[in-house]
């Protein structure tokens, strides 16, 4: 048993304990009033969820597990040589709680690499599909394909109690988050390299070894990826793929379907598809304008037209954040160190300083700031992933590292099958 396992394996009973107790003692209380604004608005602010992992501020953001992002980038595990966090000590932190040591880290990062294969009915799978399948279509249905294998499926066949079912949960999402990365750089090398593959590196760590796959022959890449798939991995669990992976997880699913199920929902263009809608803009307003960086003038005049034809300025506004995006500010600060002559680096600085004043004169937007999908898409294109139809299925692969931890924690401790209730608007009406 590796050292994370036995970690959970201490703290599981104590949780348990602790939730128990306060069932017992505040069960009654209310922590949340629903208005029909909210039953009507997609419930947004209610308060109806228990996530352990992260918990996002207005004001501050993201906080995992209590650390901030400058804080996990300053005490989280480092490759050699590289001075971004890996994605194995915030899926170690998410879990436990604790700021895992190098060794711990390197612990998970080699039980990732033993599961790092690509089983050939996935790839079958994939190649049945045609090139110019969306990619996060793919990466559904290789995620769909790859629960063949699944150990909790099994398990639960078996007839293994309930109260140990979060031990089968995590082998999965062990397993799963050693695969995810083969799976994404197939479809990339797939979808816009002829087939064209690359192997494994399994001397690199989970991101660096994805970096590899994908193509471009960086240390800045790597480090990006790095960055990338560590601020990304949560951001609490009311967000649509968090609480859809826990939602078709509390039926007790396998983290295959269930994690499946939360890609389909951060394929939504109003969720993770927004970094590709973002490089989509940027890209049409550089041909409207003739292509290079725009003036300021040029640029707001864009910017207005895009507003005044009903749509919104993408990777602006958040449904929780009042303020930027610390993730954003995360990337910005990466850009400024290691691109800072970036053309397209150079518009989105230019959109920082623009897009706030323009929307806080139009007066609809609740939050003018920019959310992380405001800057990603520049990043990944600087290194030469220019296929902004791809970007999602990163962030994908990152995501799976906080909903995937959830779902342990949902296991372990034992909650039940979610199902609100719902009414009609005759229902409502008839209270009034």
């Amino acid at each position: 048993m590796i050292t994370l396992k036995a970690r959970l394996a201490e703290q599981i009973p104590v949780m348990r304990e602790r939730v128990k107790a306060i069932l017992a003692e505040h069960g009654d209380s209310v922590i949340s009033e629903v208005t029909v604004a909210q039953a009507y608005g997609g419930m947004r602010g209610v308060k109806g969820l228990v996530t352990e992992t992260s918990a996002v501020d207005a004001q501050e953001g993201i906080r995992f597990r209590g650390f901030t992002i400058p804080e996990i980038r300053e005490r989280l595990p480092k490759a050699p040589g590289g001075d971004q966090p890996l994605p194995e000590g915030l899926f170690y932190l998410l879990l436990t709680g604790e700021i895992p040591t190098d060794e711990q880290v390197a612990e998970v990062t080699a039980a990732w690499r033993a599961e790092a294969t690509l089983p050939a009915h996935v790839a079958a799978t994939l190649d049945a599909l045609p090139t110019d399948t969306h990619p996060m279509t793919q990466f559904s249905a290789g995620i769909v394909a790859l629960q063949h294998d699944s150990i909790f499926a099994k398990r639960y066949q078996e007839g293994t109690a309930k109260a140990d079912l979060w031990e089968p949960m995590f082998d999965d999402t062990m397993r799963l988050l050693g695969r995810l990365p083969l799976v994404a750089a197939y479809i990339y090398r797939r979808s816009y390299k002829n087939g064209d593959h690359i192997a494994a590196n399994l001397e690199l760590d989970w991101a660096g070894n994805l970096a590899q796959m994908l193509g471009p022959e960086s240390d800045g890449f790597k480090e990006l990826l790095r960055l990338y798939t560590t601020i990304l991995a949560d951001h609490e669990g009311g967000n649509v793929s968090a609480h859809t992976t826990h939602l078709v997880g509390s039926a007790l699913s396998d983290p295959y379907l269930s994690l499946a199920a939360g890609i389909n929902g951060l394929a939504g263009p109003l969720h993770g598809l927004a970094s590709q809608e973002v490089m989509r803009w940027i890209l049409a307003m550089k041909a409207k304008l003739g292509g290079g960086v725009p003036s300021r003038e040029q640029m707001s005049e864009f910017i207005w037209a895009t507003l005044n034809s009903g749509q919104v300025v993408p990777g602006y506004g958040h449904g929780v954040l009042r303020a930027t995006d610390p993730r954003y500010l995360a990337q910005q600060r990466f850009a400024q160190n290691h691109m800072p002559d970036d053309e397209n680096f150079k518009i989105v600085q230019m959109l920082y300083d623009v897009v706030p004043e323009i929307l806080k004169e139009q007066g609809k937007a609740k939050n003018p700031w920019p959310n992380v999908d405001a800057h990603t898409g520049c990043l990944f294109m600087h290194y030469g992933i220019e296929e902004y139809d791809y970007f999602t299925v990163l962030f994908g692969v990152s995501r799976a590292i906080g909903v995937l931890a959830s779902l342990v924690w949902d296991r372990a401790l034992l909650l039940p099958i979610e199902r609100p209730k719902s009414v009609t608007t005759d229902w409502i009406d008839a209270q009034f």
